[in-house]
């Protein structure tokens, strides 16, 4: 292990009243812009809520809890994975079978890993061959992000299946200047090297960004009885061009290309087995607006690849273990009508077409055969937006999908946020409703169930914030959401005559489980953030109570609180921030005990997790930063058997020229 030494000053003082990221709002200062998934146009005002509604809209007027991460806060936090930002929120909890590049489950509110929807750019990411069918957060690291939205609570309207969780929409930065560049290089502690580096322009015809990274690492154990490191390594690019071809039409041109190779443990303990994740996006949508500009139009067409394959060096003939590709191809029209600057509309339609193929090739020269199989969905949906009166905003909408194998599903929502003071204090209040549909491995893998109805979700919430400026911002939120059809693994018995379920379908052949219709769960909680500011000095805080539990009747586990989900999380950061261009602060994220399975009483202990920040500009538009991650070199878990990162330390530097 290297030892690197971080240059530090800091000046601690004021405490956090509940934990740190408290972002309701756009920071301070944000200075990003939209993504033009609407009209092309890519310079917006800070305080707006852009890719998560599909269309700008003021944060005073969204009846949803929503958070906003702008580039100031990225930079502050110096995550290095997209996931160490979004612990920092509220409501976020994750775990990892070890360092950075194995499995990682995202939970928002207590939903499930897969019921959460990733949009990069416009572009929503999924792998149809994954278990769940929705997005893996192993592979998924900062690279040239700089705007970050969290949608909390079911989002099926806009964005149909899976969103039962919540969106998480970022974005990657957009050119200012004619041409500009930017870069952003660190190493630490277990050979950590990270470089980022873009490049882009901007002008009266074109926009234009293009930037790649590069990540290594030799990583930790990943099982937390091993020995031996399990590394990751990381190619990524993006890009992204927006072309004003005339008076209200654009033409979009968006592209996500990420490589990745981590080594991984087996249950009993070392070896060297390792997997491989290639996954690609692209993007291509024509913005033009009729009616004098009333009516502004999207279609596009867009595609996400991702290729997985795991490998075993010690076989004797066929290396490969594992076989996956999963392709999710949608084309989509959207319009927003402005009747008047009182009432808007949002409407759309969809089609999905999702294809998987997997296998598991044993150690022999025989064949292997990679079965396709496929799931389309057609979807229709519209959204209301309406002011009646000054400071209220009222919004309903509606979504169809049908799918070709479960067939028809409607959802609807409805909210409401009121501002008397513009947006000093702002009540919000919504209901809104969700599904998920069965995922393709769930449904044709040899544990699958071909007649699996999707999971539906029912939820509300009511939050109130109050901001007196910089000087103190005050966050609350009440939610609760109802889940029935959850889609579990059923195990078969082992003695007696078996189900026809415990049949792989066609085949004689017996299986231990299979993927059933089988659970009920209900979630409800508190959200509370602060965010105060004394000339130099500032703190921030969340603090989230979720109660997550089994509520399948019949059940041993009724009234169990679903596994890997706290009840209780904390965010607190407190520092300094000096004119002179220096800023420092001590972080702590407090995570509380879990259960790790379904079922069986073993428990992940809860622990506290201190960090230490500070960035200084050397000169203008060069900064220097370093951190310490888990100060105290705290041992934990958050997947029983699995190690987790114990103290680390960085520096680098960026710059934006």
């Amino acid at each position: 292990m290297k030892q690197y030494l971080i240059i530090t000053t800091a000046a601690i003082a004021l405490l956090a009243s509940a934990s740190p990221a408290f972002a309701d709002t756009a920071a301070p200062n944000d200075t990003t812009t939209a993504p033009g998934d609407t009209d092309g146009d890519t310079r917006q005002d800070d305080n707006i809520v852009v890719g998560a509604l599909r269309t700008p809209v003021a944060i005073e007027r969204v009846s949803a809890t929503v958070t906003v991460l702008g580039e100031p806060a990225i930079v502050a936090l110096q995550p290095i994975a997209l996931t160490d930002a979004l612990l920092r929120t509220p409501g976020v909890s994750m775990s990892r079978n070890g360092g950075y590049g194995t499995t990682t489950s995202l939970r928002i509110r207590g939903a499930d890993a897969g019921e959460t929807v990733m949009v990069i750019d416009g572009m929503r990411l999924s792998d149809p061959s994954a278990t769940a069918g929705g997005y893996g957060f192993s592979n998924l690291l900062l690279d040239d992000v700089d705007r970050i939205e969290i949608l909390r609570g079911p989002q099926s309207i806009l964005w149909g299946s899976d969103a039962t969780g919540g969106v998480v929409n970022v974005r990657t930065r957009r050119p200012t200047e004619r041409l500009e560049g930017s870069f952003a290089v660190e190493a630490g502690t277990h050979d950590n090297v990270s470089a980022r580096a873009g490049v882009g322009g901007t002008s009266d015809l074109i926009d234009w960004r293009l930037s790649a990274s590069r990540f290594t690492t030799d990583g930790i154990s990943a099982r937390a009885n091993g020995t031996e490191a399990d590394g990751f390594q990381r190619s990524a690019a993006s890009g992204t061009v927006t072309v004003r071809v005339a008076p209200g039409v654009s033409l979009d041109l968006r592209g996500y290309w990420a490589d990745g190779k981590n080594d991984f443990d087996g249950t009993s303990g070392d070896t060297l087995a390792y997997g491989t994740t290639k996954e690609w996006s692209g993007y291509a949508g024509l913005n033009f607006a009729l009616l004098d500009g009333k009516l502004v139009n999207r279609v596009a067409v867009l595609q996400n690849v991702t290729d997985r394959e795991n490998f075993d060096p010690t076989r004797s003939i066929r290396a490969i273990t594992f076989d996956a590709h999963g392709r999710l191809r949608r084309y989509e029209y959207q319009g927003t009508y402005t009747f008047s600057d009182a009432i808007q509309a949002v409407f759309g339609a969809e089609r999905e077409e999702q294809r998987m193929t997997t296998a598991s090739p044993t150690n022999s020269a025989t064949p292997y055969t990679l079965t396709p199989y496929s799931v389309d969905m057609d979807s229709l949906y519209a959204e209301l937006r309406v002011s009646p009166v000054k400071g209220l905003t009222l919004d309903g909408g509606a979504r169809y999908d049908h799918q070709s194998r479960f067939g028809g599903q409607t959802v609807w929502s409805a909210g409401a946020a009121y501002t008397p003071n513009g947006g000093a204090t702002v009540l919000r209040a919504s209901y809104d409703e969700g599904f998920k549909a069965p995922s393709l491995y769930q449904m044709y893998s040899a544990y699958g169930t071909a007649d699996l109805a999707p999971q539906k979700a029912k939820g509300w919430e009511v939050g109130a914030e109050q901001n007196f400026g910089e000087a103190l911002r005050l966050s609350a939120t009440w939610f609760q959401r109802d889940t029935d059809n959850l889609i579990d693994f059923a195990y078969c018995p082992t003695s007696g005559t078996l189900p026809a379920a415990c049949y792989i379908p066609g085949t004689t052949t017996t299986r231990f489980g299979y993927y059933a219709n089988v659970k009920t769960a209900k979630a409800s909680g508190l959200e509370l953030a602060a965010s105060a500011k004394l000339g130099v000095l500032f703190a921030e805080g969340n603090y989230s109570w979720t109660r997550a539990e089994d509520r399948t009747e019949g059940s041993s586990t009724y009234g169990r609180q679903l596994q890997r989900v706290p009840r209780h999380m904390a965010n607190a950061e407190a520092g300094i921030d000096l004119p002179q261009g220096l800023r420092a602060s001590v972080a702590a994220r407090y995570s509380g005990e879990t259960f790790n399975a379904a079922t069986g009483t073993a428990k992940l202990d809860d622990y506290w997790l201190i960090d230490f920040r500070a960035q200084v500009r050397i000169k203008e538009n060069l900064m220097l930063q370093g951190r310490v991650e888990n100060l105290t070199d705290k041992d934990y878990q958050t997947a029983a058997g699995y190690s987790a990162l114990g103290r680390t330390v960085y520096v680098g530097v960026r710059s934006r020229f």
